[in-house]
């Protein structure tokens, strides 16, 4: 979704550069274009190795019952060097994701003056963590993996490489983008806080936790709104603190970076990408669509109720937003404008079901809670079933009141015979969802597994039933997995170490007296959590605000009795809300240029969806069983 939301602005970025900065030197955008591709080709084959070795493993395990001991680890190693590449690639294709809410309203000089800091800034991050980065390689070479054999170090080395490639990318960026006078204000700006700050560091250590506001919230706040991307706004601000205000070595960072991108549940994540790129490309998505018109096509506002079903099915099978919500707009949207739906009101829709989504399996969110604070996917995947329901029976009653007086006069109802034609033709594609969901939760297969046999599936179905395969698209959806992999699993590796700093300043001790100490105990601790998420979702995206709080705050929650998994869903959900809430949630914006919709068209009718979703999700909060009751 952010990665849609990046697209667009890149589009504006291009727009900036022809009319303030100077041509493009071609010289660099040859040699940029050809470290590109150098990095985009070994990143598309390690998606597809990843999809190969992974899948090789469920036949040995399932269908041999011979396990190969060697393939996890080999996917594991393979898997470092997917998320570094990546995050190389989504760098060059400016896809790390970043606020753009703030410097999206400034003029053109401003806006290009604050693009050129955040490229900067993430350079000034990149080089004050190579030496690091080399340092744990190098510490990495002492251990020898357990089945393979092999020095850690060729695991571990993808770190270092991956940095310097990035920092090659900022550095082609500077030099081909550059308005000289605006890129030298942009260097002694950000040259100009590094050194204030390295300069203060005798007056900074004897604040004590103080200086968890001056880096945690000003610096990672500023970086942010500044437009700097998440990621490396989160990984300035952990270095600064570490640097300056601890003796922490800051190969640590690096390890527990290492230690967030690795684990072995964030497998899944670039499958579960390819996995939604792919249902798109084939057909599958469409198929259900049109299965789902064919049913309540015919009464007021069954497209919107189209819609709202179709993201959650969807959403059963991809782990993105981005790839539900561009699975299914352009299918609905043609027809429901013929119908007189607005366009801000369909974009206000398809928003508000990005965020009713967001606790469908496998959503990436999901999987990552499971990551980062030990709680079971497929109690994760069971709970996050019928609160999805819950939001959606409350978007359908808006639906029903705002279209009552939908004029269907000229709308042919289906006969029963092309309804069960259209649930034939999309049986294979609904059957999916279901796979995926009943083999987790069952503990047939990990989520990790389900993924690859989700793709060889989503391959067969495309080549021999809908037969909508483009081998011409498919380098194209590769690259773009990695990209959008990278830029995830960077973020949780910067956020996890960020979270591994606020855990030793003793923060997260201060957070639990504070949270426990809450009047009216867990009511007041959910109410407070909603709140702090719906902020959280808005300013930093889901993934990182998960990673960064999670392990802080699911602690507190099982003290004060609320169950982990009912706790999951409530901030998951609440996220969702501001993650897709105007002016600062980029979910929102990703939702216009998939609809190719104006954002301030749908800026008045998405509010109240808003309130619908808030009424949900109250529902939710106050009902535990909607979580748990089928655990």
């Amino acid at each position: 979704m952010a990665h849609v939301e990046i697209t667009e602005f890149s589009v504006s970025q291009t727009v900036i550069e022809t009319t303030v900065g100077p041509p493009r030197h071609s010289l660099l955008r040859r040699v940029e274009s050809l470290l590109g591709l150098l990095v985009e080709i070994p990143a598309a084959i390690l998606v597809v190795a990843e999809v190969v070795i992974l899948f090789a493993g469920v036949i040995a395990r399932y269908v041999l019952h011979q396990p190969l001991i060697w393939s996890d680890e080999l996917a594991s190693m393979l898997f470092l060097w997917l998320a570094m590449l990546g995050a190389a690639v989504a760098f060059r294709r400016a896809e790390h994701m970043r606020m753009t809410a703030v410097i999206g309203s400034a003029p053109p000089a401003v806006r290009f003056y604050l693009d050129a800091v955040a490229t900067c800034a993430a350079l000034a991050f990149l080089i004050l963590i190579v030496q690091p980065s080399y340092e744990y390689a190098y510490e990495e070479s002492f251990i020898t993996t357990p089945a393979l054999q092999i020095s850690n170090t060729w695991r571990a080395a993808a770190l270092p490489i991956g940095i310097c490639l990035m920092a090659a990318f900022a550095l082609l960026r500077l030099a081909r983008d550059g308005n000289p006078r605006i890129l030298l204000a942009a260097l002694l700006s950000v040259a100009g806080i590094v050194a204030l700050l390295w300069l203060a560091q005798p007056l900074l250590r004897p604040l004590g936790n103080l200086n968890l506001i001056i880096f945690f919230v000003g610096v990672a706040g500023f970086c942010v709104f500044a437009g700097v991307p998440i990621a490396f706004g989160f990984g300035l601000a952990t270095l600064g603190y570490l640097a300056l205000t601890t003796h922490t070595p800051l190969m640590v960072l690096v390890g527990r970076m290492d230690e967030g991108m690795s684990h072995i549940i964030l497998l899944s994540v670039p499958l579960f990408v390819f996995l939604g790129l792919l249902i798109e490309m084939t057909g599958m998505a469409r198929a259900m669509v049109a299965f789902l018109a064919s049913l309540l096509g015919h009464v007021r506002g069954g497209l919107h109720y189209v819609l709202v079903g179709a993201m959650y099915l969807v959403s059963g099978i991809s782990g993105s937003k981005a790839a539900d919500m561009a699975a299914v707009a352009p299918v609905l949207f043609p027809e429901m404008k013929q119908r007189g739906a607005k366009p801000g009101d369909l974009v206000a829709l398809l928003a508000a079901t990005g965020a009713q989504t967001e606790t469908i399996p496998p959503s990436l969110v999901l999987i990552t809670i499971g990551s980062v604070t030990g709680v079971s996917i497929s109690a994760l995947f069971t709970g996050g079933l019928l609160p999805g329901v819950v939001l959606a029976i409350t978007l359908c009653v808006l639906v029903w009141w705002r279209y009552r007086g939908e004029d269907l006069s000229h709308v042919k109802r289906a006969r029963g015979g092309e309804i069960v034609k259209a649930f034939v033709v999309a049986l294979p594609a609904i059957a999916l969802p279901f796979v995926i969901r009943y083999a987790v939760v069952e503990g047939i297969a990990t989520a990790t597994e389900v993924s690859t046999i989700g793709i060889v599936y989503g391959f067969i179905i495309g080549l021999l039933i809908y037969r909508q395969f483009n081998w011409r698209r498919l380098p194209s959806m590769l690259v773009e997995t990695a990209a959008l992999s990278g830029a995830i699993l960077l973020i949780i590796g910067a956020a996890t170490g960020m979270a591994w700093g606020l855990t030793q300043s003793g923060f997260s001790r201060s957070l639990a007296a504070a949270m426990t100490g809450l009047p009216g105990g867990s009511a007041s601790f959910i109410a407070v959590s909603i709140v702090a998420f719906v902020i959280l979702g808005s300013v930093l995206e889901g993934i990182p605000a998960i990673v960064l709080f999670g392990p802080l705050l699911f602690p507190i929650a099982k003290a004060v009795g609320v169950h982990e998994v009912h706790y999951a869903m409530v901030i998951i959900l609440a996220m969702g809300v501001g993650l897709f809430s105007p002016p600062f949630g980029v979910g929102y914006y990703a939702a216009c240029a998939i609809g190719r919709v104006d954002p301030a068209e749908g800026m008045r009718p998405i509010w109240g969806y808003l309130v619908a979703l808030l009424i949900g999700l109250a529902i939710v909060a106050i009902f535990p069983w909607i979580s748990i009751g089928f655990l």
